[in-house]
């Protein structure tokens, strides 16, 4: 064979070798994403596949979580349905899902519930946001103001028209209209509506004493017949969207993507403010790290701080502490779980959409508590190995 002939089926070689390389190269990652260390197998794209359902005050993070960790870790897919969080806390209890989202707290009823199951359930918090009362009065063009108890007299049914004087009083620039108000509320379990109520209980000692605070309440407006009743952030959205003169409450999230007006507030300081990320960090900071053992808070609504929004709270997974091995891939899955996890807590791009949605990142405190927690789940007896125990 000649040197020519040898040389060109060496560069013919080295030409397949090239575009091998670049053919099984991941795509380009985003600014700050990178490919988990520990989970990362060597696995087609989509191999496997996390589970989860619950609470739609995330939903839109989460969804956009889910499509950006595709170029974190191409092998492994996360699909997240948003059924409320009733629904969420009852899919980890039957083992359906591999986690769970909940705004609303397990109860201890729910724990035991688990545990009956051999489940060791725990919560930990992934961002905190707003929960805006939105509203519908097709001539009001304008940012409208409420406080508490006036929202609470609204819900009770004791104030059923817009241009009640209470109403009137907190909106001197504007003429209100003399209709009929329609209260649009969940019709399921939803730890929005827990965030919600809980709120109106610390303004209203009538509805504290009544409805109370909780995920699922009976509502007095549907008994004094001016109130409707909505499935998921989603159906309350769309319902106050529907109806002219409703009053809502929705995940910030849900009001900004569907340019639904919402009111700004009077707070616990007598200040008017706007549901943003400033006001979020606000009620943050108001409670700072003040979490229980189960890494739970029972609420961060009506703080003291002068630009604090009223209404805010956490939204939290839900997984067993004590995982079972996966029939085709082992323990491999509860590994990709947690990589999944810490990937959302410490990437910047991560960080910066929740940002972009209106939800507040954890605060530094909190998520080592988190990290300390998840550096002890098991998986068939045994440690997973994670990031958390060296962060």
């Amino acid at each position: 064979m000649s040197k020519r002939a040898l040389f060109l089926i060496l560069l013919i070689v080295v030409m397949i070798a090239l575009v091998a390389v670049a053919c099984g190269a991941p795509p380009t990652p985003q600014s700050g994403v990178q490919t988990p260390i520990l989970g990362a197998t060597a696995l087609p794209a989509g191999s496997i596949k996390l589970t989860g359902a619950g609470a739609t005050f995330p939903l839109p993070l989460y969804t956009q979580w889910n499509f950006a960790y595709k170029f974190a870790d191409p092998s492994t897919a996360v699909n997240y349905q948003g059924i409320g969080s009733g629904g969420g806390k009852k899919a980890i209890v039957d083992g359906t899902v591999d986690f769970a989202g909940s705004d609303s707290l397990l109860t201890d009823a729910e724990y035991k519930a688990g545990a009956d199951k051999g489940l060791t359930l725990q919560m930990f918090p992934t961002v905190a946001s707003a929960v805006v009362p939105i509203v519908n009065i097709p001539e009001i063009a304008k940012t409208l103001t409420i406080d508490g108890p006036t929202l609470a007299d609204i819900y009770l049914g004791k104030i059923t028209k817009w241009n009640d004087p209470a109403i009137v009083k907190l909106n001197p620039d504007f003429t209100m209209p003399d209709k009929p108000i329609t209260a649009v509320h969940r019709s399921d379990g939803s730890g929005t509506t827990e965030i919600f109520t809980k709120y109106l209980s610390k303004v209203s000692d009538e509805w504290k004493n009544g409805p109370g605070g909780a995920s699922s309440i009976e509502w007095p407006v549907d008994k004094a017949g001016n109130g409707v009743g909505g499935k998921g952030n989603p159906g309350v959205a769309a319902s106050v969207l529907a109806a002219p003169y409703s009053i809502g409450y929705v995940e910030l999230s849900f009001a900004r993507q569907n340019n639904i007006p919402f009111f700004d507030m009077v707070n616990a300081s007598g200040n008017k403010v706007t549901a943003n990320a400033d006001s979020l960090a606000s009620a943050i900071t108001d409670f700072g790290d003040q979490f229980s053992d189960k890494l739970t808070i029972d609420s961060i609504s009506n703080g003291p701080g002068a630009k604090t929004w009223p209404i805010s709270g956490y939204t939290y997974m839900i997984i067993p502490m004590n995982m079972k091995a996966d029939p085709m891939f082992g323990c491999v899955k509860a590994q990709k779980f947690l990589d999944y996890v810490y990937w959302f807590n410490t990437n910047a791009d991560a960080a910066a959409q929740a940002s972009s949605l209106g939800y507040a990142v954890l605060p530094n405190t909190v998520r080592a508590k988190i990290f300390s927690t998840l550096a002890k789940v098991q998986c068939d007896g045994t440690p997973v190995p994670n990031h958390f125990a060296g962060s």
